[in-house]
């Protein structure tokens, strides 16, 4: 019995040692593999097995550093990403922004121009009855006394010196004064028309005690007649200028007798007020 137990003892004793034996490594992953171990072809076998893992150990190894840096730079391309796409996007809302206030713009200027052309029709509509109105009062002069139009939306009386005065003089003759009575009838009726003056004459030389040249003889013409239409007929001064232009701006050639005659004028310029069209245009500067 002793001699059996003797042996079961020294029998766990080599296990033992075998067991810690083992634990201890052997070989390390790159050491040369051993030919003459003990364990014999086994342990070698396992030992090349455990090369061959470690072998695939590193390329996993490896593999994973390419990864993890791969997905460094993809995180780094997808944060600038992120970041250009932030920046599009806010051009983007900007550019909306702009679009959507210059759309708005649009919308306003175009209904200014629908109420500009609505003014300038009303205004033309006005102009081509008084044209009509005044024809009819002045019917009973002739052509050659008096003449009208419609030029840039505004009527032009001419009224010639034969009908107005004698020459050198700035006193309304009789037959003019009556035409004067007509046309302040007229425009005392329409008080939204405003009256220019304008004193004209031929290119003949003028020199007395009165007028240095012509110059100052259409413009004491066009005086006469504007303080005439205000004292005499109730024009209002405010609607009215009285203006000379002298020879320089003739209707006809100063060559002829009949070119000199067609000069020698004075314009009664009527026009619609604009303070429609500039409290438009001033209200779109706010």
């Amino acid at each position: 019995m002793k001699v059996f137990n003797k042996s079961i003892l020294m029998g766990l004793l080599a296990v033992g040692m075998l067991a810690v034996s083992s634990c201890k490594p052997i070989y390390k992953c790159g050491d040369p593999i051993p030919e003459k171990k003990k364990g014999g072809k086994r342990l070698q076998a396992v030992v090349s097995e455990r090369d061959s893992l470690c072998t695939s150990l590193a390329d996993q190894k490896a593999v994973n550093e390419r990864l993890v840096s791969d997905n460094k730079n993809l995180q780094m391309k997808l944060s600038g990403q992120e970041n250009i796409n932030e920046n599009q996007s806010a051009e983007l809302s900007q550019k909306e922004r702009d679009l959507q206030n210059k759309n708005k713009d649009l919308l306003e200027k175009e209904r200014m121009l629908r109420e500009m052309q609505a003014i300038i029709a009303r205004q033309d509509e006005m102009t081509k009855k008084l044209n009509q109105t005044l024809r009819d009062a002045l019917v009973g002069f002739n052509s050659d006394e008096l003449t009208m139009e419609i030029r840039d939306g505004k009527v032009y009386v001419s009224m010639s010196d034969k009908l107005l005065f004698k020459s050198g003089s700035n006193a309304v003759e009789p037959k003019g004064v009556e035409a004067l009575k007509v046309l302040a009838d007229v425009l005392n009726k329409n008080p939204d028309i405003q009256i220019l003056v304008e004193g004209h004459t031929d290119n003949v030389p003028i020199k007395t005690a009165v007028y240095k040249d012509n110059w100052d003889l259409s413009v004491a013409r066009a005086t006469s007649i504007t303080r005439m239409l205000n004292e005499k007929y109730g024009v209002a001064a405010t609607r009215m200028t009285a203006s000379g232009r002298g020879e320089y701006f003739p209707k006809a050639s100063n060559d002829t007798a009949e070119g000199k005659a067609k000069n020698r004028r004075t314009e009664i310029i009527l026009s619609p007020k604009l303070d429609e069209i500039m409290n438009l245009l001033n209200s779109s500067g706010k």
